[in-house]
């Protein structure tokens, strides 16, 4: 029986693929396998030892500590791409409200709702809110993951150019995306041409305050930043002083802070980018199939930590180990089993960073001194058995 802890709200649309006569779910139990997580911040939370992986139900993970679970061999795994259109939804909306001062209208709007006069001051005072079309402007998109390729391609539909920035886009990202998207050769070109700027990377020390007073004074007069990621990926202090001179038209985001409330300039959402029962079933559901897959067959797809691998299991005994990235990891582990007369029918071994992986495949079930020896090997960081 599999145990998995809830931290957060999980949609039963993902909790019900979980069978019931093989997991245990509840928010508070002992010595989980697996924690599912969606907002809760883990990052000083005393992690039992039990866990084996961490499902954050979303694609950011900052609330995890990261380098703790992989230290300790605990697969992280996140939902890229589940969310992506609630987030590229919004960030057309926010093109909207950024270019056509929609909510400066709505605001002044109820603000005279008791004047009996109130249809001739709209017309006296509309032109006071007007503002360009999306239709013929560049947007600069700053990152071509799953969000940010919908952003791109939803864009083109409405008339924009679009420019695309990412150095590291992914094989599949890039089919993805409209090959009428100019691709730039560097963050500073999509700035200068770019009337509105959105972001769609993660949040680390290089990404950090990516937008700042140096390139904001790249940027063209009155452009307008939209940023649905991370709230660190804009300098705060610089962006409210562009704001405020006039070099920049306004920013949305949906990472609202009191600084930046207090500027007439910012349109603050209340993180509302994935806000919507579908993308909370989607992660879920996503989150969940990644669990399964990885609790029972060893299978690891989307973690941030250990790499992608996967094997067709046509064996009954299959052998996981979780080690530090050195040399001749996988041939101590096969040494130790060819010690005891295991014969090994298939194997794979990935690694990612400092972190390796190797599922290995066998007829013969593999005795626990043999566990035992391969799990005191220097660099192994956790072994798991499964029988088919």
């Amino acid at each position: 029986m599999f145990r998995i802890q809830t931290l957060n709200k999980i949609s039963p649309l993902g909790l019900e693929l979980f069978p019931r006569d093989k997991y245990e779910i509840a928010s508070d139990i002992p010595n989980p396998d697996v924690i599912l997580v969606r907002s809760a911040d883990m990052n000083e939370m005393e992690i039992p030892s039990s866990v084996a992986a961490i499902a954050r139900a979303g694609a950011g993970y900052n609330n995890i500590p990261v380098k703790r679970c992989s230290d300790k061999g605990m697969v992280v795994f996140n939902t890229p791409g589940a969310n992506a259109n609630a987030v590229k939804e919004l960030v057309l909306a926010a093109l909207l409200l950024s270019s056509r001062n929609i909510v400066g209208g709505i605001n002044w709007t109820n603000s005279v709702a008791d004047n009996p006069d109130v249809a001739e001051l709209v017309e006296k005072e509309k032109s006071k809110f007007t503002g360009p079309e999306l239709r013929g402007k560049t947007l600069g998109v700053i990152g071509l993951g799953a969000i940010g390729v919908m952003v791109a391609n939803d864009a083109m539909a409405l008339g924009m150019k679009v420019i695309g920035y990412d150095p590291y886009i992914s094989v599949d990202a890039a089919w993805h995306l409209s090959s009428d998207v100019i691709r730039a050769d560097s963050l500073e070109s999509l700035l200068a041409k770019s009337d509105y700027v959105t972001l769609h990377i993660p949040q680390s020390e290089t990404t950090k305050g990516i937008l700042n007073a140096d390139k904001f004074q790249i940027m063209k007069k009155d452009a307008r930043i939209i940023n649905f990621s991370r709230n660190a990926l804009v300098n705060n202090k610089d962006i409210i002083e562009a704001l405020d001179a006039g070099k920049l038209n306004s920013y949305v985001t949906d990472f609202p802070t009191p600084d930046l409330l207090a500027c007439k300039k910012v349109i603050g959402i209340p993180h509302l980018g994935a806000s919507t029962p579908e993308a909370e079933d989607n992660c879920a559901v996503m989150a969940v199939m990644q669990i399964k897959d990885f609790l029972e067959s060893g299978e690891i797809r989307n973690s941030v930590n250990f790499p992608k691998c996967k094997l067709d299991q046509r064996y009954p005994y299959r052998l996981l180990v979780i080690n530090r990235n050195i040399p001749n990891m996988v041939g101590q582990i096969t040494t130790n089993l060819a010690g005891a007369n295991i014969n090994i029918q298939d194997l794979i071994n990935h690694h990612l960073d400092d972190y390796g992986y190797t599922i290995i495949d066998t007829e013969q079930e593999i005795p626990e001194p043999t566990l035992d020896q391969i799990r005191k090997v220097e660099g192994i960081i956790r072994v798991r058995l499964i029988c088919r």
